[in-house]
């Protein structure tokens, strides 16, 4: 049978793809992480299913209820908060099911940088201002960082950078971040995005984090920062639909020369 590794999106149950929903409803087992997930998302599961919260679980754990699923003859749904390409340990998941011979696939999910730009309204990437977005995270309690990969260097090329698993560290990193972007460097925090405890926090790398610590947020928050979420921002036209080049275009098209 096959493990479905699938993006449970951002939370919210009605974001999810239609693929996610058509292999939840015919799996007649489901491992998700009840820490992010809002349980309206297993909703979308036939009645019977069997659930196995992995929150409290390890990876051998983990990797026995799959073979244990599959020697019953079980297609399984693995969910994974946002999407599996992200933090979701999928490669340590499906090295071990290589070797045990299990079959798995990969479903997409809305990923929960996205998540949040959505609901800040806010596109990451404007045009003379920022082109570039990095999905990063630092390390606390977790898996050590590359070393070619520390946040000064991102911070660095002043991209747009996404900060995953790092609510807890947000003074610390505000004040290393305010020496590349500026302390005057828009910042937002956008809590478990799309679920009906959704939380919003808006301020600058100088104020941020005193909000943060405010609201007391320890957990399942993205953090945002880059000149990309200032307000009412001013840009230039896109190249692809500014109005001078759509005219050179035709231009060219009427002359049929260079």
């Amino acid at each position: 049978m096959t493990v479905h590794f699938i993006g449970a999106g951002p939370g919210a149950a009605d974001l999810l793809t239609v693929r996610a929903v058509t292999l939840l409803r015919d799996s007649p087992v489901c491992l998700y992480a009840g820490t992010y997930l809002d349980p309206d998302v297993l909703a979308h599961c036939a009645p019977g299913t069997e659930f196995v919260d992995t929150q409290g679980l390890d990876l051998d754990q983990i990797t026995a209820h799959l073979a244990r699923a599959d020697a019953a003859g079980h297609d399984v749904a693995r969910l994974c908060s946002g999407d599996p390409s992200l933090y979701s340990a999928l490669t340590e998941q499906t090295r071990r099911l290589d070797a045990l011979g299990i079959a798995w696939d990969v479903t997409p999910g809305v990923p929960a940088y996205a998540a949040a730009a959505a609901v800040l309204g806010t596109e990451l990437t404007v045009p003379e201002v920022v082109q570039s977005v990095v999905l990063t995270r630092t390390r606390v309690r977790s898996t050590t960082m590359p070393a070619s990969e520390e946040l000064a260097g991102f911070a660095r090329t002043r991209a747009t950078l996404v900060l995953h698993l790092a609510i807890t560290r947000i003074r610390t990193l505000a004040a290393e971040l305010a020496g590349e972007y500026g302390a005057d460097c828009p910042v937002a925090v956008v809590y478990r995005a799309s679920q009906p405890e959704q939380l919003v926090l808006r301020g600058t790398l100088a104020d941020i984090a005193d909000a943060v610590e405010a609201a007391e947020l320890r957990q399942a928050a993205v953090i945002l920062i880059g000149r990309a979420l200032t307000p009412a921002l001013e840009c230039s036209v896109s190249h692809l639909y500014d109005p001078a080049r759509n005219r050179q275009v035709g231009g060219m098209s009427d002359s049929g020369s260079l």
